[in-house]
Order: C-alpha cells, then sequence, then structure tokens
C-alpha cells in the first residue's frame, strides 16, 4: 500500500502597518443570501400589516367580525410563519462558490 500525503493551507494573518489599509474581510453570505433575507422581512412586514386595525373610536363597541376576521386571526400568521421560514432558509443556505 503506498501512503498518500494530505497537504493542508495554514491560515496566515497578516497585520497591517500604520497608513496601510488592512486586508478585505470576506462576507458570510453572498448576495443572493442578503436578497432572500430583504424578501423574508417584507414578507414579514406584509403580515404584520395584515394583523393590524380593527381599532374602534368608542371603547363600549366590540366589532366581532373586525377582530376575529379571516385576514387577522389565520391568515396573517400563516403569512409572518412564512416570511420567518424564509429568513432561516436564507440563513443556513450556502453561498456558491
Amino acid at each position: 500500500m503506498a501512503k498518500q500525503t494530505v497537504q493542508t493551507k495554514a491560515k496566515q494573518t497578516t497585520v497591517s502597518a500604520p497608513g496601510k489599509q488592512a486586508p478585505a474581510i470576506p462576507f458570510i453570505f453572498d448576495s443572493t443570501n442578503y436578497i432572500i433575507m430583504a424578501v423574508g422581512v417584507v414578507i414579514i412586514l406584509i403580515g404584520f400589516m395584515l394583523m393590524s386595525g380593527g381599532a374602534t373610536s368608542d371603547p363600549n363597541v366590540f366589532p366581532k367580525e373586525d377582530l376575529y376576521s379571516f385576514r387577522r386571526i389565520t391568515l396573517a400568521p400563516i403569512v409572518v410563519m412564512l416570511g420567518f421560514a424564509i429568513e432561516i432558509y436564507a440563513i443556513l443556505r450556502r453561498p456558491k462558490d
């Protein structure tokens, strides 16, 4: 059996001298991840806007039809959870090399 040698690249750290520009630090995510994150935030905001409303000027009036509507009780939480799922996907997605 032949021996195999494994070559690894050692990490090099450099300290910049005064007056010199420091080396660029690569971002964790690529631009696609940031775009997906922005889409997720927009969808979460849409979900919260769907939940809002239902205020009345008279505190003695309780509009059940407005407060317990399909939009506020069912649709809005589903949209918000979809936005959070998109955020999780954007964070866990590996950038293309």
